[in-house]
């Protein structure tokens, strides 16, 4: 009977501290790696940051950051809850803020890819042609702008110090495939939902920009908690997540924002390979 009333005792607790972890969060903080302008970052993620609120019974505000490493930064420094991460970046971030956890991920996000494009002018059919020419990827720690498009690279023989006459890092997606369209540079990788998203959106000229290359599949984007977030809030946005339904109209808006047809569960182990990449690549120790 003791050994019961000590388990009881231990539970209580245990429940007692999440609630008032819960109750002490004033205004849960979400970011996202700004991979696209930060006005369309807005107009996806504010529609998100209502959403949960109604979903987790706690405010939940969407806040900007100025580049990549400042999601890690925030996150390590417990000044946001959640962020949607690349692969590298949630590697980073697992390695910098101890205890975060990936819990979610769009079902696109299990086989993601990176295209490589041109213009026409450029004369560029495949791989072999980029040597001597300007590259363009998207930020330094972008896994389908920069990580993985380097790492396949590496895979067919290319070296971006010694083989291309210069590379550059646009900060973005849409940035690169604006780079390559204005000739300011004859190639560049970058996320095929983004360019998907210019294509559909008319934001591109696929009668000059073409994909040229396509690299093998990877995992890549999740949503990432910090730690000390309760397992109780935790599993309200976990829900709150994978019973969005691609058929019913409300959610169909939101899951169009984020370009995916529905979520799944994520697991830590799935962004071992990500990690190993980053190390080959010389971007982790």
């Amino acid at each position: 009977m003791k050994k019961i009333a000590s388990w009881a005792v231990v539970l209580m607790l245990t429940f007692s501290a999440s609630m008032s972890y819960a109750q002490s969060i004033k205004e849960f903080r979400i970011s996202a790696i700004p991979d696209e302008n930060p006005q369309e970052m807005l107009r996806i993620y504010a529609p998100f940051a209502d959403y949960l609120t109604k979903e987790i019974g706690i405010p939940v505000k969407f806040t900007p950051v100025v580049d990549y490493a400042a999601t890690v930064q925030a996150l390590a420094a417990n000044r946001l809850e959640m962020v949607w991460y690349g692969g590298l970046t949630s590697v980073q971030a697992a390695r910098q803020a101890k205890g975060a956890r990936r819990i979610i991920m769009r079902k696109e996000d299990a086989e993601f890819k990176s295209h490589f494009i041109t213009a026409k002018a450029s004369g560029i059919r495949g791989l072999k042609d980029l040597k001597g020419k300007t590259f363009s990827f998207g930020s330094v720690s972008s896994t389908s702008g920069h990580l993985m498009p380097r790492y396949f690279l590496i895979k067919k023989g290319i070296n971006p110090e010694k083989d291309f006459s210069k590379f550059s890092f646009s900060g973005a997606h849409d940035a690169t495939a604006a780079w390559v369209e204005s000739g300011r540079v004859d190639a560049g990788a970058l996320s095929h939902l983004v360019w998907d998203k210019l294509v559909e959106t008319k934001k591109v000229d696929t009668k000059n920009v073409f994909i040229f290359w396509t690299t093998p599949a990877y995992v890549d984007y999740v949503w990432t908690v910090r730690a000390g977030v309760d397992t109780v809030t935790v599993d309200k946005i976990t829900k709150a997540f994978l019973k969005l339904d691609y058929n019913k109209a409300e959610d169909k808006k939101l899951l169009d924002l984020h370009r995916t047809k529905g979520y799944i569960a994520a697991k830590d182990e799935d962004w071992k390979g990500i990690e190993e990449a980053a190390i080959a690549a010389g971007l982790l120790e």
